[in-house]
């Protein structure tokens, strides 16, 4: 488990200071040298986590379905805190 959390901080979920904060991507590290390569690294995260995916083009449909992503995490708080009396 430690290896996998690490493995995902040093180089899968990788914030990438030329991109906005939250669009991560990923890096090839050798010998704490980032290697620059379009095969390697630099795969920026699309919907669901899949590499290289494309976003939602329609602004109006995005802004919906992150709201509706928003309420489904605020949904799932209250059942946890629910759960808890």
């Amino acid at each position: 488990w430690v290896f996998f959390c690490g493995y995902m901080e040093l180089f899968a979920c990788y914030q990438d200071p030329e991109l906005i904060p939250g669009k991560l991507s990923s890096r090839f590290v050798v010998g704490l040298t980032t290697i620059k390569s379009n095969n390697l690294s630099g795969w920026v995260f699309g919907p669901f986590g899949v590499p290289n995916a494309p976003s939602i083009a329609d602004p109006e449909l995005r802004k919906k379905k992150l709201n509706a992503e928003i309420a489904n995490g605020r949904l799932a708080m209250m059942a946890i805190i629910g759960m808890f009396f």
